[in-house]
Protein backbone atom coordinates (compact mmCIF):
# COMPACT_ATOMS: atom_id res chain seq x y z
CA UNK A 1 0.00 0.00 0.00
CA UNK A 2 2.90 2.36 0.74
CA UNK A 3 4.26 1.92 -2.79
CA UNK A 4 0.85 2.69 -4.29
CA UNK A 5 0.50 5.82 -2.14
CA UNK A 6 4.05 6.92 -3.01
CA UNK A 7 3.24 6.46 -6.70
CA UNK A 8 0.01 8.46 -6.33
CA UNK A 9 1.78 11.27 -4.45
CA UNK A 10 4.50 11.37 -7.11
CA UNK A 11 1.97 11.48 -9.92
CA UNK A 12 0.01 14.28 -8.26
CA UNK A 13 3.24 16.19 -7.63
CA UNK A 14 4.40 15.71 -11.23
CA UNK A 15 1.06 16.80 -12.66
CA UNK A 16 1.12 19.85 -10.39
CA UNK A 17 4.60 20.75 -11.65
CA UNK A 18 3.45 20.46 -15.27
CA UNK A 19 0.21 22.42 -14.75
CA UNK A 20 1.99 25.19 -12.80
CA UNK A 21 4.63 25.67 -15.50
CA UNK A 22 7.54 24.58 -13.30
CA UNK A 23 8.69 22.16 -16.03
CA UNK A 24 9.09 25.01 -18.51
CA UNK A 25 12.67 26.34 -18.17
CA UNK A 26 11.75 29.60 -19.94
CA UNK A 27 9.05 30.30 -17.36
CA UNK A 28 11.41 29.49 -14.49
CA UNK A 29 14.18 31.68 -15.89
CA UNK A 30 11.60 34.46 -16.41
CA UNK A 31 10.73 34.15 -12.72
CA UNK A 32 14.40 34.37 -11.73
CA UNK A 33 15.08 37.36 -14.04
CA UNK A 34 14.39 40.11 -11.51
CA UNK A 35 16.22 42.76 -13.55
CA UNK A 36 14.52 41.92 -16.87
CA UNK A 37 11.00 40.87 -17.76
CA UNK A 38 10.16 39.28 -14.44
CA UNK A 39 7.32 36.73 -14.45
CA UNK A 40 5.89 36.59 -10.88
CA UNK A 41 3.46 33.72 -11.57
CA UNK A 42 5.72 31.07 -10.02
CA UNK A 43 5.80 33.07 -6.78
CA UNK A 44 2.13 32.18 -6.37
CA UNK A 45 2.92 28.51 -7.02
CA UNK A 46 5.67 28.61 -4.40
CA UNK A 47 3.47 30.54 -1.96
CA UNK A 48 0.75 27.92 -2.33
CA UNK A 49 3.27 25.13 -1.81
CA UNK A 50 4.64 26.81 1.31
CA UNK A 51 1.14 27.28 2.70
CA UNK A 52 0.27 23.61 2.13
CA UNK A 53 3.64 22.59 3.63
CA UNK A 54 3.16 24.68 6.77
CA UNK A 55 -0.27 23.17 7.39
CA UNK A 56 0.90 19.63 6.61
CA UNK A 57 4.02 19.84 8.80
CA UNK A 58 2.14 21.37 11.73
CA UNK A 59 -0.34 18.48 11.50
CA UNK A 60 2.40 15.87 11.03
CA UNK A 61 4.38 17.20 14.02
CA UNK A 62 1.51 16.13 16.28
CA UNK A 63 1.54 12.53 15.03
CA UNK A 64 3.77 9.56 15.79
CA UNK A 65 2.73 7.55 12.73
CA UNK A 66 1.67 8.31 9.18
CA UNK A 67 -1.79 7.44 7.86
CA UNK A 68 -0.30 4.20 6.53
CA UNK A 69 1.31 3.32 9.86
CA UNK A 70 4.94 4.25 9.12
CA UNK A 71 7.00 6.00 11.80
CA UNK A 72 7.03 9.79 11.34
CA UNK A 73 10.59 11.08 10.85
CA UNK A 74 10.58 14.85 10.50
CA UNK A 75 13.73 16.97 10.15
CA UNK A 76 15.12 18.32 13.41
CA UNK A 77 18.18 20.32 12.28
CA UNK A 78 17.88 24.08 12.73
CA UNK A 79 21.46 25.26 12.29
CA UNK A 80 22.62 27.19 9.24
CA UNK A 81 26.13 26.03 8.43
CA UNK A 82 28.60 26.25 5.56
CA UNK A 83 27.31 23.06 3.92
CA UNK A 84 23.73 24.34 3.88
CA UNK A 85 24.73 27.71 2.44
CA UNK A 86 27.03 26.20 -0.20
CA UNK A 87 24.43 23.61 -1.17
CA UNK A 88 21.77 26.30 -1.47
CA UNK A 89 24.04 28.41 -3.65
CA UNK A 90 24.85 25.44 -5.89
CA UNK A 91 21.15 24.54 -6.16
CA UNK A 92 20.20 28.13 -7.00
CA UNK A 93 22.97 28.49 -9.57
CA UNK A 94 21.95 25.26 -11.28
CA UNK A 95 18.30 26.26 -11.23
CA UNK A 96 19.08 29.67 -12.68
CA UNK A 97 21.39 28.35 -15.40
CA UNK A 98 19.28 25.41 -16.52
CA UNK A 99 15.76 26.46 -15.55
CA UNK A 100 15.27 23.08 -13.90
CA UNK A 101 15.39 21.77 -10.36
CA UNK A 102 15.20 18.04 -9.55
CA UNK A 103 11.42 17.51 -9.44
CA UNK A 104 10.55 19.40 -12.63
CA UNK A 105 13.53 17.85 -14.43
CA UNK A 106 12.27 14.35 -13.65
CA UNK A 107 8.72 15.30 -14.67
CA UNK A 108 10.12 16.80 -17.90
CA UNK A 109 11.79 13.51 -18.82
CA UNK A 110 8.37 12.34 -19.97
CA UNK A 111 8.52 14.92 -22.78
CA UNK A 112 11.44 13.04 -24.31
CA UNK A 113 13.48 16.21 -24.71
CA UNK A 114 17.27 16.19 -24.63
CA UNK A 115 17.61 19.14 -22.19
CA UNK A 116 15.86 17.48 -19.22
CA UNK A 117 17.82 14.30 -19.96
CA UNK A 118 21.16 16.16 -19.91
CA UNK A 119 20.18 18.02 -16.74
CA UNK A 120 19.10 14.79 -15.02
CA UNK A 121 22.31 13.00 -15.98
CA UNK A 122 24.38 15.96 -14.73
CA UNK A 123 22.35 16.04 -11.51
CA UNK A 124 22.90 12.32 -10.94
CA UNK A 125 26.62 12.72 -11.65
CA UNK A 126 26.77 15.55 -9.12
CA UNK A 127 24.98 13.40 -6.52
CA UNK A 128 27.40 10.54 -7.15
CA UNK A 129 30.39 12.88 -6.84
CA UNK A 130 28.99 14.21 -3.56
CA UNK A 131 28.63 10.66 -2.21
CA UNK A 132 32.21 9.80 -3.19
CA UNK A 133 33.56 12.97 -1.56
CA UNK A 134 31.49 12.32 1.58
CA UNK A 135 32.91 8.79 1.90
CA UNK A 136 36.47 10.04 1.36
CA UNK A 137 35.93 12.73 3.99
CA UNK A 138 34.45 10.23 6.46
CA UNK A 139 37.34 7.83 5.88
CA UNK A 140 39.85 10.62 6.54
CA UNK A 141 38.05 11.60 9.72
CA UNK A 142 38.12 7.99 10.96
CA UNK A 143 41.84 7.59 10.27
CA UNK A 144 42.68 10.89 11.99
CA UNK A 145 40.68 10.02 15.11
Amino acid sequence: MQIVMALMAGLIFGIGLIVSGMTNPAKVIGFLDLAGSWDPSLAFVMGGAILVGVVAFSFARKRDRSFLGATMRLPTATNIDRRLVMGSLAFGAGWGLAGYCPGPALASLASGGIKPMIFTLAMLAGMALFEVLERVSAARTRTQA
